[in-house]
């Protein structure tokens, strides 16, 4: 099984949180998100990938060169010289591919499907072109699909609207190498309009499999979010630290967690905890607390939210080793954030910790300087 996967998009929609990389080389849980696509693959059969390049395609031929002894197959490059749109970029690509059929991945999407098995059904059902789809609910972003559920042929694409529940195009397809629909095509085109489009129907070419796998796509800032909260367990870092305000709790408007009656969990953080408390040896909270230095609460009140906190934490099965604070007002004080006070006292307190394994997650550009500061991995979140 060849695998080609679309790395040469634009990413104009995520330009305003990555803007100096393309979309697969998005840093997510500090990683590119072109690390979790090609690990992923490593569960499967996959003899040779392809990546198609275009945009800033001198950072992903580095990062490829420095890390293709991670990865147990080889890794090529079909480069564009001008932007051929994903059906150029798609047979393009193909003349790179050795088998007579190859998967086709988006680098800036992730869709957890067995894709030895989605392959599989693929030969078996001598489609010209298989879609991955994903079921999803209350969505209006995609464009639905609608199957023939005795044939499994595609019978067209829909427009995007709302939609209660349906099916979308996961952006993973199968796609036999030697086929009439490529040709009398100009050299840049929509792969999804000029091929799936035209090829679907009762009497068309193009099947489709509903998969239920996790799947996210990171072109819009909110899911590239999200997107750092749900890799953070498969970073391979050691070491996880957390700020509080806005990532374990929610924020108070123009105020401060003052009692514990105002802390409230940010929903689905407890269930991340105890599944980051499986993955991460070392889990700390660094936290600048200003209320305590403005007086508006005391270090005694402060102490006790932390307490219930962790209480409640460990309830749900989750863990946090030590709580780092600072109640300084003075931007000088080297332990208030983003300087690295609080991470040197982490360091002295846990020798074992190492900055190349430790990644920080927080809610602010600070806390992405303090990262940095720190010479440690930062993710937004």
């Amino acid at each position: 099984m060849d695998v080609i996967i679309l790395a040469g998009g634009l990413g104009s929609r995520l330009r305003s949180v990555v803007h100096d990389r393309p979309k697969c080389m998005a840093l997510v849980a500090g990683r590119p998100f072109l690390w979790y696509v090609l690990r992923n693959l490593m569960r499967f059969k996959v003899d040779r990938v392809v990546l198609s390049v275009g945009y800033l395609r001198e950072y992903i031929f580095e990062w490829v060169e420095e890390n293709r002894a991670s990865f147990p197959f080889p890794i090529d490059f079909a480069v564009e010289e001008r932007p051929l749109g994903t059906g150029g970029g798609i047979r393009f690509a193909l003349q790179k591919v050795k088998s007579d059929d190859a998967v086709v991945l988006n680098g800036d999407t992730f869709f957890d499907v067995d894709l030895d098995g989605f392959f599989c059904r693929h030969c078996s059902q001598k489609s010209l072109v298989t879609v991955a789809l994903k079921s999803m609910h209350s969505f209006d972003r995609y464009g639905s699909v609608s199957v023939n559920a005795a044939t499994s042929r595609i019978i067209c694409f829909n427009e995007k609207k709302f939609c209660r529940e349906g099916l979308i195009n996961g952006g993973i397809y199968a796609i036999r190498k030697e086929s009439a629909f490529w040709d009398n095509k100009p050299e840049s085109f929509s792969f999804e309009t000029e091929v799936l489009q035209k090829q679907c129907g009762d009497a068309g070419d193009v099947s489709g499999f509903e998969f239920t796998d996790y799947f996210i796509d990171i072109g819009i800032p909110e899911d590239y979010r999200l997107a750092n909260l749900h890799f953070v367990e498969y970073s391979d870092f050691d070491t996880l630290l957390l700020d509080r305000d806005g990532v374990i709790n929610q924020l108070r408007k123009n105020d401060y967690v003052k009692t514990w009656d105002e802390f409230v969990f940010i929903p689905g953080i407890l269930s991340l905890l105890a599944s980051w408390a499986k993955s991460f040896k070392h889990i700390f909270i660094v936290t600048n607390q200003r209320g305590v230095g403005k007086g508006v609460m005391t270090e005694s009140a402060l102490l006790q939210i932390h307490k219930r906190m962790c209480e409640e934490i460990a309830g749900h099965g989750g863990r946090v080793d030590k709580i780092y604070y600072c109640t300084s007002l003075s931007g000088a004080d080297p332990r208030r954030k983003p300087g690295t006070g609080m991470f040197d006292d982490i360091l002295r307190d846990f020798p074992d910790v190492r900055r190349e394994s430790c990644l920080m997650l927080g809610d602010s550009e600070s806390d992405m300087q303090f990262a940095a500061n720190c010479s440690i991995s930062g993710a937004l979140v």
